[in-house]
């Protein structure tokens, strides 16, 4: 079956399509989706929390743009939304293609940002019928560099604000099938969510607000390849959300070689800060492995897992989920392929005789590169679809 692509226009049939604000207006005036609405009081005295409620309520949930505060709003002063309007703007991003897998449910979007950079966002399926998560990117490239990673290979561009991470999830949510909607959201996009702290946590309490996105805390996962210091910081500031990490190998010097940044924060280090967060929040963190044929997928990887699994637990007392991802392939120069089934059966076998069961999850859109570690910004090149 060919791959199923879709070029949609950027706005309803019979509307101008929105093109992302000029640089200019961007850098003169807030973005009013990055509020909530005890912030957009705090930033606007002359509104009450009530009007700031149906304002950030009518920002996320109506076409986007100025147009958003052209119209009445129902008991809200004029004079309350002239004065936001003066404030702050409502910006967007533009729609580049958004991309569904031939293979499943899983779509992918790309978007262009107002200075002209590509990212990235995949929409997933859940198993309960119009729910689906969002897989949204943090940053513009990634300077960690784990090798297994197309975004690593990019280098880091530049972070992404708070209401550009945002706007993806608000965009994929306006385009879900009818009755559709977004349950939860995963910071494993590209970039690394916790070397962009400040707009990530910024993100994340809009997207708890009820009168904005209305995000479970505990449908939001934070994945990270390890800094700690973001790690305690996401256990005291937002303790309802959940914590995944990217392992990669649970033998440092192995670990070393696939993700650079334990060079700078050792194996230790950062099992020490998940530790901290599980025993500050009382959730499990989600134990994330990649096995690589002929890397980290023998038996002594997966003892050193099984060892790091019982460990962990010895000392927060929660029980650690470990999900084995599938690799998926980065480009033609990839120096790695994925492990055989029957490699990951012995390996996930001896996990699971040594106290450490594991998950199997499922990566989808890999015909579209919307799996894990697949992606790039890349601009696609699709046969149109009617």
């Amino acid at each position: 079956m060919p791959e199923a692509v879709i070029r949609l226009p950027l706005a309803p049939s019979g509307m101008a399509a929105e093109a992302p604000p000029s640089p200019t207006l961007v850098e003169k005036l807030p973005a009013l989706q990055a509020f909530t609405p005890e912030a957009l009081v705090a930033a606007v005295p002359a509104i009450t929390l009530r009007e700031a409620r149906k304002i950030v309520s009518r920002v996320h949930h109506t076409r986007i743009g100025q147009a958003a505060l052209a119209t009445p709003i129902p008991e809200v002063r004029r004079v309350a939304i002239e004065a936001v309007a003066r404030f702050g703007h409502v910006p967007t991003l533009a729609v580049v293609e958004e991309q569904a897998s031939a293979l499943d449910p899983f779509v992918k979007y790309l978007f262009r940002t107002h200075d002209g950079h590509a990212v990235e966002a995949v929409r997933i399926p859940l198993e309960k019928t119009g729910r689906f998560s969002v897989c949204v990117s943090s940053q513009v490239g990634c300077a960690l560099g784990c090798v297994f990673c197309a975004t690593g290979k990019l280098g880091l561009k530049r972070n992404l604000e708070a209401w550009e991470i945002l706007e993806q999830i608000r965009i994929v949510g306006e385009r879900l099938p009818a009755g559709g909607r977004v349950h939860g959201v995963v910071f494993q996009g590209m970039g690394e969510p916790l070397a962009n702290a400040d707009r990530v946590f910024q993100a994340i309490s809009v997207l708890k607000e009820p009168s904005a996105m209305s995000v479970d805390a505990r449908a939001i996962t934070v994945t990270t390849s390890g800094l700690p210091a973001g790690i305690r910081r996401l256990a005291s500031q937002e303790p309802k959300v959940r914590l995944g990490w990217s392992l990669g190998s649970a033998l440092p010097e192995a670990r070393k070689r696939l993700m650079p940044i334990a060079k700078t924060h050792a194996l230790d280090e950062v099992f020490d800060a998940v530790v901290h967060h599980a025993q500050t929040t009382g959730l499990s963190p989600l134990f994330a492995y990649t096995p690589l044929a002929g890397v980290n997928d023998d038996a002594s990887h997966a003892e050193a897992l099984a060892a790091l699994v019982r460990r962990f637990e010895e000392a927060s007392g929660r029980r650690p989920r470990v999900s084995v991802i599938p690799y998926n392939a980065i480009g033609a120069d990839d120096p790695f392929t994925r492990t055989s089934p029957e490699r990951e059966d012995a390996f996930r076998e001896i996990l699971s005789a040594l106290g450490a069961p594991t998950k199997k999850r499922y990566s989808g859109g890999s015909d579209v590169a919307a799996a894990c570690g697949q992606l790039a910004g890349a601009s696609m090149t699709p046969t149109q679809v009617d």
